[in-house]
């Protein structure tokens, strides 16, 4: 399957490693944006957690196109770059904040919760995958 993780990576989204994802969305004028996310793998997708209104929330609605790279934290020159479609959906979002909060930071909740946010999962169906290191 082209889009597959391989086995040797799947340790960088592991609760252990704690590896930060970059992900690039592209703007309304199709200039890249790169943010720097808390990651998550379901066996099938990549996934990633965000604020609806937040400019990444906005051109993935627009455009779904992304691409996203995890470094290794021990070794920033052994990473994956996945590449493909995204989906979003408000449903269980706020629980995978919470479960991210957790990998992350070790708390039970999300703590930067801001009054009257909606929380967004951000699924990759991966279609290309490379790999270095």
């Amino acid at each position: 399957m082209a889009g597959a993780i391989p086995e040797q990576y799947l340790d960088l989204f592991s609760e252990e490693k704690k590896a930060f994802g970059f992900v690039a969305t592209v703007m309304p004028d199709g200039a890249p944006q790169v943010t720097p996310v808390w990651v998550d793998y379901d066996g099938t997708h990549v996934i990633f957690n965000t604020a609806k209104g937040r400019v990444k929330e906005r051109n993935l609605r627009r455009d779904g196109r992304v691409a996203l790279v995890v470094s290794d934290p021990a070794n920033p020159y052994r990473y994956i770059q996945v590449r493909g479609r995204a989906s979003l959906s408000e449903e269980s979002a706020d629980a995978h904040i919470d479960k991210l909060a957790k990998k992350y930071l070790g708390m039970d909740k999300y703590p930067y919760r801001q009054p009257g946010e909606v929380r967004v999962i951000v699924r990759i169906t991966p279609e290309a995958v490379q790999t270095w290191g």
